[in-house]
């Protein structure tokens, strides 16, 4: 089977290397614009709230956007943090990105973390998992289409039918982003597609749940994120990947570790070494998986051993690392898209 490559656009713009905000949203749309012209398949949008360097906050609106400059690339959310909006809102936003780019949108969802995004606006972090379930539910219903009535915990809607309708039919492919054993299995029980970071061993238990549930692992998808940047040679490419790839681990880890939701995050942040070192090693882990940084090389062989641990069907490659010059974010897409994917595409 062949793979997808995408690419990640969290719309980053920290302090070390700030420039306008016009300026980043022109130069990474333009990113986006010219990916699909390389022959990428997939243009996955991130949401994150009230961060110092913007991690974007408003994913619909950028799906747009993407949607109105390109014709072929598909257009993804990983993910919307589906507790914190009105599941109404969402089912009509992804309708209506479905038209604008005609029936080429994807929306994934999951629960969310950062305790911030939630107490701060008043909502409950021990609802999140409420919340989800009941709003992935009601936008299945309103983008198959239906009148939904509907008196839930969160939700009471009468009689909504949203208008227009998306294109795709039954609805837009819906994904769902999960770790948790438990989650994992309701996506497969729902037949939503899978997204997930680092490990290829949850693929199984996604796996199983969809036999479980009567349906055929091969109709549905799995997205795994890894940290990825390419270049000419592998001490070029550590050079400049290293400050980015330590502020987005940086900022990660925090959160987790601020987060606490499963055993070791509360230590999240002692496996975070400095650029430096990451440079003299030429070697940092991220979310359990080592970052795919070096050369072309380098990363057709870290992508082939990681196709034969698990199944993934779309790699989504975070090369616009945050703080990186769009010129370096380019090179390596292009190098990339040459000399890397058609490796593994069949």
């Amino acid at each position: 089977m062949s793979l997808r490559f995408g690419v990640l656009w969290p719309f980053r713009n920290p302090d070390f290397a700030r420039v306008p905000w016009e300026m980043l949203y022109r130069d990474h749309l333009d990113l986006i614009a010219d990916s699909e012209a390389m022959g990428y398949d997939d243009c996955w949008l991130t949401e994150h709230h009230f961060v110092d360097d913007g991690y974007s906050p408003s994913l619909l609106p950028i799906a747009a956007a993407v949607a109105a400059r390109t014709t072929r690339i598909r257009i993804g959310t990983f993910l919307v943090l589906l507790p914190l909006h009105n599941p109404v809102r969402i089912a009509e936003d992804t309708a209506t990105v479905d038209v604008i780019s005609n029936g080429r949108f994807e929306l994934g969802v999951g629960l969310g973390y950062r305790r911030e995004e939630f107490n701060n606006q008043g909502i409950s972090h021990t609802e999140r998992g409420a919340r989800l379930q009941e709003g992935i539910g009601l936008i299945q219903r309103l983008l198959s289409g239906e009148s939904v009535t509907f008196d839930g915990k969160f939700s009471r809607l009468k009689e909504i039918r949203i208008v227009p309708p998306a294109i795709q039919r039954p609805h837009p492919p819906l994904w769902l982003g999960a770790i948790a054993p438990k989650a994992i299995e309701r996506a497969a029980k729902m037949g939503f597609h899978f997204q997930a970071v680092g490990s290829t061993m949850l693929d199984k238990i996604y796996d199983d749940a969809l036999r479980a549930a009567g349906r055929n692992p091969e109709n549905f998808n799995i997205a795994q994120l890894r940290a990825v940047f390419v270049a000419p040679s592998r001490e070029q490419a550590w050079e400049l990947a290293a400050k980015p790839l330590h502020h987005m681990a940086s900022c990660y880890a925090q959160w987790f570790s601020e987060a606490n939701d499963k055993p070791g995050d509360d230590k999240a942040m002692e496996g975070i070494i400095s650029p430096e070192e990451m440079i003299k090693k030429q070697h940092f882990s991220f979310f359990g998986e080592d970052a795919i940084v070096g050369t072309p090389n380098d990363a057709r062989e870290m992508i082939a051993e990681y196709t034969k641990a698990g199944r993934v069907t779309h790699l989504v490659t975070a090369q616009a690392l945050p703080g990186l010059a769009p010129r370096h974010i380019r090179a390596s897409m292009e190098l990339f898209a040459e000399e890397v994917a058609p490796k593994f595409k069949s």
